[in-house]
């Protein structure tokens, strides 16, 4: 029918946590402009819980004049900080016990909110756990919520492109979004892609989660080059559980532990399958569910082979668990609902071990404590990693920010784990993930258009780019495809002296050399004009703030890529460029040198790389400086394969 621009089907997508904040160099007294009170974030997300002390008011004037948006009255209270409210429910019926309004009775929506402009709240912490003031980036800045997603169903691709044009016509400055599907899709049949290509068509940056399948290649599902795309790394505390054996001799690991540690017998869960039910103890290792016996297992610590282990243990009437294994989760902690540690397999083991030396084996498991990782920043295990699959050329994810044991704000319409069993009320979670580390970078870009409310999308991306911390590559392997430009620094980004500016033409420009349809682009962007030679750019045109060349077999590879950027610093400044190219690769920058007598100002120069590319991927980078700014893009040379 005339007016469809495309149809594709109704996917899922899923849902993908004080300190962060100081790490990043970010203390709460950092320079505010007077006008964060009107930025308005727009969260799309599973809601929000309205009565956390995060979101109160107090102090806050009215909505600015540019809100246009409205507030779900349906068991639901906004105020001059939580300003707008609204929740979609295309499959509502498949919902289990969930609330069909704006309300989170998930908690990861007030928690992602509550990192990007949540209120100051002093002696947060989960029951003692991260204790110390919470808030988020700019805590005056203004909330409005989108409900996209509904535990037990996810979030639909139809709710989620509703909420896009919502939070558009509402008024909304930037949008968060730590959702993604389990893959990357083409662009246009991608409703998150294609809701941030709307958005950045009316000045609104889109800022999302990178996924959690890493580190898998190619794993990172939101990659359109008009969104900024977050990366997870860690920060400088982390949380280990102990387990103390009866024989004195305690093994620690990764673990969020609320309980204060009593004592209890301990078993293997091999050795109490719940044989009236036809379970065996291949079944009870992993303790799976219902395949523990309660009888044999009531008030004892289990020691499961399977990370799944506690959820199911505690409906058997288990009082805590060991888990054994090497699952990839030793850069990061969980919460469970009893009592749990997590352990390496050879510690596992010797647990086992001790079991089986004694006939009253017991142990206890110890409240979790917070040492210092003097490792961080390194971006965690389970956060997706590049290169970007549909076009290789474009480097994703753009940066990385602190994803990993973040204490924010929760609702108290659910408990600390969500799990049946699990009786913890709390205002306040620990959890991690790349959900957790797009609010940070959210909260960043909401702090950049404080101070300048008229930069477009992209220079705000920009900024947050090239002035994003170096990341060490040795504790970093897989290096670009993890980080993108590195760590991002907020104060940094409000004085980065250069952006590398872009608009929608430019985009569109984009997609015509990559060989998308030209009367779908006309339709998506509302241009009337085709895709002509003027318009048919390649990717390596596209005014990106990071250069990337890709080959699919080793050998010699040229590319040359033309960009502008647009002085934002001095009146009167010249800047030097300065490459820094590892063994096998040739960078030249044409001219070398830049002199802007204007703000806003704009020069051009190209950069020609030549790089032998083999198995391992080659990075350097290109930094612009004036003595005072360093406008920093990586450089990156890969196999495709």
């Amino acid at each position: 029918m005339e007016g469809v621009v495309s149809v594709f089907p109704n996917r899922k997508k899923q849902l993908h946590t004080t300190r962060s904040w100081d790490f990043m160099g970010f203390p709460q007294d950092v320079k505010r402009a007077p006008l964060e009170s009107d930025v308005i974030v727009g969260m799309l997300d599973t809601g929000i819980w309205p009565e956390s002390d995060s979101f109160k008011d107090d102090g806050f004037g009215p909505p600015p004049a540019k809100w246009k948006g409205s507030c779900d009255s349906t068991n639901f209270t906004c105020n001059n900080k939580l300003i707008g409210a609204k929740h979609y429910n295309t499959e509502a019926s498949e919902a289990e016990n969930e609330e069909v309004s704006a309300r989170d009775t998930e908690g990861h929506g007030t928690h992602t909110a509550s990192t990007v402009a949540g209120r100051a709240v002093n002696n947060a912490s989960l029951l003692g756990l991260a204790n110390g003031t919470a808030r988020g980036g700019v805590p005056s800045a203004r909330i409005a919520v989108y409900k996209i997603c509904y535990r037990g169903r996810g979030c639909s691709d139809a709710d989620i492109l509703a909420a896009f044009d919502d939070a558009i016509a509402d008024g909304v400055d930037i949008i968060s979004l730590s959702v993604g599907g389990s893959y990357p899709l083409d662009y246009f049949e991608d409703s998150i892609a294609i809701g941030a290509f709307h958005s950045m068509k009316n000045g609104i940056l889109t800022s999302n989660s990178a996924g959690n399948s890493g580190p898998s290649p190619g794993s990172i599902s939101n990659l359109s080059p008009w969104s900024l795309s977050v990366a997870a790394s860690s920060i400088d505390r982390k949380f280990l559980t102990q387990v103390l054996l009866g024989n004195n001799i305690s093994y620690e690991g990764p673990a969020i532990n609320t309980f204060d540690g009593a004592i209890h017998p301990i078993v293997y869960g091999a050795s109490v399958p719940n044989t009236k039910k036809g379970f065996t103890s291949a079944d009870s290792r992993y303790c799976e569910f219902d395949s523990l016996d309660p009888t044999l297992v009531q008030n004892k610590i289990v020691v499961c082979e399977e990370i799944d282990g506690p959820a199911n243990a505690i409906s058997s009437g288990a009082s805590g668990v060991v888990i054994d294994g090497d699952f990839g989760q030793e850069d990061f902690a969980f919460a469970y609902p009893l009592p749990t540690t997590y352990l390496s397999s050879k510690d596992g083991n010797a647990v086992l071990s001790y079991i089986n030396s004694t006939t009253t084996p017991s142990a206890s498991i110890l409240k979790s404590y917070e040492p210092v990782d003097k490792a961080a920043p390194t971006v965690v295990s389970f956060s997706s990693r590049g290169p970007n699959r549909i076009t290789p050329d474009i480097l994703k994810p753009d940066l990385t920010a602190p994803g990993v044991d973040i204490l924010a704000a929760w609702s108290t319409g659910t408990t600390v784990t969500g799990d049946k069993g699990d009786t913890r009320v709390v205002p306040f979670n620990i959890i991690s993930g790349t959900s957790m580390s797009c609010p940070h970078a959210t909260g960043a870009a909401a702090y950049v258009k404080s101070f300048h409310p008229t930069w477009s999308p992209a220079a705000i991306k920009s900024a947050l780019m090239t002035t994003a911390a170096p990341m060490s590559s040795t504790k970093n392997p897989d290096a670009e495809f993890a980080y993108g430009s590195g760590h991002i620094d907020p104060s940094k980004a409000v004085d980065p002296g250069l952006v590398y500016d872009a608009g929608e033409q430019d985009f569109v420009s984009f997609l015509c050399g990559q060989g998308y349809n030209a009367t779908t682009l006309k339709m998506v962007s509302g241009d009337a004009s085709a895709c002509s030679v003027s318009t048919n750019a390649t990717v390596w045109n596209l005014n990106y703030p990071s250069f990337a060349l890709s080959a699919q077999q080793t050998g010699r590879l040229t590319r040359t890529f033309n960009r502008t950027v647009t002085n934002v610093g001095a009146v009167n400044s010249s800047y030097q460029a300065n490459v820094v190219a590892p063994s096998g690769v040739v960078v030249k920058v044409n001219p070398s040198n830049l002199v802007f007598k204007s703000v806003g100002e704009k020069q051009s120069f190209v950069v020609s790389v030549d790089a032998t590319i083999g198995s391992k991927a080659l990075s350097g980078s290109l930094v612009w400086t004036d003595g005072v700014h360093n406008v920093t893009s990586p450089i990156f040379a890969f196999l495709t394969n």
